[in-house]
């Protein structure tokens, strides 16, 4: 057991551990309690870089890893944009089109795999979770923080230009398995 629990597979239970502390935070109504929540997703998300380039780096590339982190990216997006959702924060639709995204990728990615090919991330798709944690990061502060509202909802934009352009990009690139 303890082969699986490599440090980016620990870095990774990590991130899923966070998400119900972030959205505790997000939810409650304590002092400071949305910075709170936007330093715990910090951490979180930062988890997800650190954990697949010390994988690679240190060769702890693992089936379990392989399977855990984008799951727990996934849920780490989803629950705290839900939970901006319902808070009035962000729009519903934004919502549909990022995980609408998720699911057709994954769904090529499904295809690929039982063809014994894994597809890689490309340059769009990590523009893509940049955006999108910078945006999550600031949705949540500008919430106490109004000033920065603007740049927030300008962030929305970026993200949701950049997940449907890394969307296009992946189905371009890995068309074989879609057509």
């Amino acid at each position: 057991m303890s082969g699986y629990l490599t440090l980016p597979n620990q870095l990774t239970v990590l991130r899923l551990l966070l998400i119900p502390v972030i959205a505790v935070s997000l939810s409650a109504s304590y002092t400071y309690h949305d910075q709170m929540a936007a330093a715990v997703y910090a951490v979180a998300a930062t988890t997800d870089t650190l954990d697949g380039q010390l994988a690679r780096a240190r060769q702890q590339v693992t089936e379990l890893g392989k399977f855990l982190d984008p799951l727990a990216d996934k849920l780490l997006v989803i629950t705290v944009l839900l939970i901006l959702v319902a808070a009035s924060v962000l729009p519903a639709w934004v919502v549909v089109v990022i995980f609408g995204r998720e699911f057709l990728i994954q769904g090529v990615r499904f295809v690929a795999a039982s063809q014994g090919v894994v597809l890689t991330s490309t340059p769009w798709g990590k523009s893509k979770t940049l955006t999108q944690n910078v945006m999550i990061g600031l949705l949540i502060l500008q919430r106490q923080l109004g000033w920065l509202h603007t740049a927030a909802y300008v962030m929305v934009g970026l993200a949701v230009t950049a997940t449907v352009l890394s969307g296009v990009d992946y189905l371009w690139r890995y068309r074989r398995f879609v057509f």
